[in-house]
């Protein structure tokens, strides 16, 4: 029998809801911890290997970096498996365009760890095909509604105004809501895949921040599923595409949030399989396959948060995933100052400015753990704070814009005396 509207369509608690996601973990943590070495041997025999140097790479001899195909095929395992029960008929299987995506940027990612020289705006194509996937399945689009009703006060009637009508191929109109949706959809799989390719700097480091943020993104999950009442289902049934498997046999709308749990576990479960060889001294690098996929990852675990129109959701989600989009955005703001290209490489990302102060891999990259911890328990907080009103939300923000701040401040300061000492030696 369903559910009544207010009430919660799940009727345990957390720990027994996550226990159900076992087999997913084991299975993604196994397929890991047995395809890493193998793609070391893959790697080492076409001489797919990084080679340090005295700037910016640290290790101290050639190493293979192939291990983002070995987090591909952990993360896919974890998501067959999670196909073969069902943990609650209001739970939406999860969307097979997050496969295509994952495949999409994979694929450009190998690419590119194979060639070396191949054309960047193939990567920039392959995550752009992984965006329009997710747009055009409403993966995320959710997102746009709440920021052009919620944020920017715009009515419902302008938001979901057909600009281009419904045609046979084409079963929903293209709409304001859905153009805002495709563009944040692009913006934020471009910033997350470049960030989590800029923090890749250490042994260890961006494969431990993705374990610690997908431990976030679990937390937010269990929240939202334990809450979600069968009102909010209808909400989110009557603004999806209609093409999109909505209704199970009870006649009831369906969340994404239990295809959420399946990828946050997934990657998990990858990712420390993984970072048993590529925690210092690694013997395997992500690469940019592994680099790329995880970041694409971790933003479509924050879009999908988004499909009530929450848009203060995906804002914990991207709080959880704060420390790469900070770096990336302390990266930007440090080569404009300075007046290089995007594009220009440099030594002064957050784990460089660290490791110089505190001279050692292993305690840099701990470090970063501890800050990643602190913002995923802000996220997670702010999620928590927004659902059940028991703490001041703004508060959390508070908190979180000040840790942003002083955390800027000290790094481009450090980096600004590092470039001064660097102009001095010369």
């Amino acid at each position: 029998m369903p559910p009544e509207m207010s009430e919660p369509i799940l009727q345990v608690g957390w720990f027994p809801l996550l226990l159900n996601y076992w087999p997913v973990f084991v299975v993604a943590f196994v397929a890991s911890l047995v395809c890493t070495p193998i793609m070391r041997i893959v790697a080492t025999k076409f001489g797919v290997v990084d080679y340090p140097d005295e700037e910016r790479k640290t290790h101290k001899q050639a190493t293979p970096y192939l291990g983002g195909v070995a987090v591909f095929i952990a993360v896919v395992a974890g998501v067959v498996v999670s196909y073969s029960f069902v943990v609650s008929p209001y739970f939406q299987p999860f969307p097979f365009v997050v496969l295509l995506g994952m495949t999409a940027i994979g694929i450009t990612g190998l690419a590119d760890d194979v060639l070396n020289y191949f054309d960047p705006w193939w990567k920039v194509a392959g995550q752009l095909v992984a965006a329009a996937a997710m747009a055009q399945q409403g993966v995320g689009t959710r997102v746009a509604e709440g920021f052009l009703r919620g944020v920017l006060g715009i009515p419902e009637s302008v938001c979901n105004f057909p600009i281009v009508q419904a045609m046979e191929l084409m079963p929903d109109p293209i709409t304001l809501t859905y153009l805002t949706g495709l563009i944040i959809i692009a913006f934020f799989v471009l910033g997350a895949c470049n960030a989590a390719n800029l923090i890749d700097g250490l042994d260890g480091l961006l494969s431990g921040v993705v374990g610690v943020t997908c431990i976030g993104f679990i937390a937010i999950c269990l929240i939202l599923a334990t809450t979600m009442t069968a009102e909010d289902l209808n909400n989110i049934a009557s603004h999806l595409p209609k093409n999109m498997f909505l209704n199970n046999n009870q006649g009831q709308g369906t969340t994404l949030v239990g295809a959420d749990l399946v990828l946050s576990i997934s990657v998990l479960g990858a990712v420390l399989g993984f970072l048993v060889y590529n925690f210092n001294p690694a013997s395997i690098f992500l690469g940019d396959s592994g680099s790329l996929l995880l970041g694409y990852l971790c933003i479509v675990m924050a879009l999908m948060l988004g499909e009530m129109g929450q848009t203060f959701i995906v804002v914990a989600g991207l709080i959880v995933f704060a420390l790469p989009i900070l770096d990336t955005l302390l990266a930007i703001i440090r080569r404009k100052l300075a007046g290089k290209s995007m594009a220009d490489p440099d030594s002064n990302h957050i784990h460089h400015i660290i490791k110089r102060r505190v001279g050692s891999v292993k305690k840099t990259v701990f470090i970063l753990y501890g800050v990643s911890i602190v913002f995923c328990t802000l996220g997670v907080m702010l999620a928590w704070a927004h659902i059940s009103d028991a703490i001041r939300a703004w508060v959390i923000y508070l908190v979180a814009i000040l840790i942003f701040g002083g955390i800027s401040l000290i790094s481009l300061r450090a980096a600004k005396r590092h470039e001064r000492d660097q102009a001095k030696s010369i």
